[in-house]
């Protein structure tokens, strides 16, 4: 029987990528490498590797001649951004770089500054031209969603895809949370308990949280309480995508 020859997936390329850039990087001593450095060697293979084509700044060239790029020095009122996301001509996310040997948590108040610099833009969130905004070292990546003033800044793993900016863009979670109020979770076959288990889900997203944990003892009915959430979080649009994972 011939071997049969699977081609590697895209998350196969992303991972042989990233350890191939750490092998290039270990003889380097970070604490002598530079912000563009940095950049080219980190962060630039990263951006790419998510789906991003990385171009200069051209002042002749209008946001309407972009679909997937990350263009570098985007000028805004308050300084250049280091690099700027556009995705169909929209300008969507910010991404502030520092060299390796900083913390990128700190650095997301630069991104936001030049988010409310941004003149070239439809948006308008309470002041913020640009939604998305991103802050990295090239080893740690931060993320900011400014649209609402209950998002937090958190930790991610990689940079999102022009996809995903897209997606994230057109979802509404107000619109999405207010389907839970127009429908009670009424269904027969739950206990008050499980109702209350339900509601507090529902209450954490509509507050942004992202991480949330929900005791119960042996034989209380989790995997019912959980089936039941999927199905509302579904109906509702405020799940997309749910991995149901059972130990």
């Amino acid at each position: 029987m011939s071997p049969v020859v699977r081609s590697p997936a895209r998350g196969d390329l992303v991972r042989i990528l990233f350890m191939l850039l750490s092998l290039r990087t270990m003889t380097i001593d970070p604490s002598s490498e530079s912000e563009r450095h940095t950049r080219k060697s980190r962060i630039d293979p990263r951006l790419r590797a998510w789906g991003w084509e990385i171009v200069p700044f051209d002042p002749a060239r209008p946001l309407s001649g972009y679909r997937h790029h990350a263009i570098e020095e985007f000028p805004t009122a308050n300084g250049p951004a280091d690099y700027a996301l556009v995705v169909d001509g929209n300008l969507l996310g910010v991404v502030e770089a520092k060299k390796v040997t900083l913390g990128p948590q700190n650095v997301l108040t630069q991104a936001e500054r030049y988010s409310k610099g941004v003149h070239d833009s439809s948006f308008n969130f309470n002041g913020y031209r640009v939604p998305f905004l991103y802050s990295t070292n090239g080893e740690v990546l931060w993320f900011e969603d400014v649209r609402n003033k209950l998002n937090r800044s958190r930790r991610i793993a990689g940079f999102h895809t022009p996809e995903a900016l897209r997606e994230m863009l057109s979802r509404d979670l107000d619109a999405e949370c207010s389907w839970f109020r127009e429908n009670t979770n009424a269904h027969h076959r739950l206990r008050p308990y499980q109702l209350d288990a339900n509601a507090a889900i529902e209450g954490a997203i509509g507050n942004r949280k992202h991480q949330m944990l929900v005791a119960m003892a042996t034989g209380t009915g989790k995997t019912f309480t959980l089936v039941n959430e999927v199905y509302r979080l579904l109906k509702s649009g405020a799940g997309k995508r749910i991995m149901f994972l059972v130990d």
